[in-house]
């Protein structure tokens, strides 16, 4: 499973009122369960492995240092206008028309900032703080998902 889907499904479970959830692939299985109101857990289901043949297993010194895990990339400074919807982004209302927002412009609360195709449906986007957009975080015609940060408004 890719780890976006997986931190995708994580944020799902911490931010609803389900405080379970079990999720079958091809590849595997995952089940997330929610430990108490603020925090969400991965718990790993055996997923079928092809046998092993025995192998008697050589005496160990000592185990190897644990890898530290890689930072989680800091969150933008201001405030991140995030995706409400799996989607297509789209900057502009219709191909070839100017984008409805650019890097350094003034929005003021409501304003339409882009368009997210789900479903055949073109659904705008609104800005839900005023401010001048910093930083636009996705390309034009890009896949997003639910909660992607797409904005940055300062």
């Amino acid at each position: 499973m890719d780890l976006r889907k997986l931190k995708t499904l994580i944020d799902l479970v911490s931010e609803s009122n389900i405080s379970e959830l079990e999720i079958t692939e091809a590849d595997g299985k995952v089940r997330i369960v929610k430990a108490d109101a603020r925090a969400a857990a991965v718990v790993p289901v055996a997923a079928a492995v092809p046998a092993m043949p025995a192998v008697v297993p050589a005496p160990v010194a000592a185990a190897p240092a644990a890898t530290p895990a890689a930072p989680e990339p800091a969150a933008p400074p201001g405030h991140v206008v995030k995706s409400p919807m799996v989607g297509t982004f789209y900057r502009a209302s219709s191909p070839g028309a100017k984008p409805m927002v650019e890097v350094g412009q003034e929005v003021t609360e409501g304003q339409p900032l882009c368009i997210i195709e789900a479903m055949k449906i073109m659904n705008e986007i609104e800005a839900d703080k005023a401010g001048t957009v910093t930083r636009i975080l996705v390309e034009n015609g890009q896949a997003v998902e639910f909660g992607q940060p797409l904005f940055v408004i300062e």
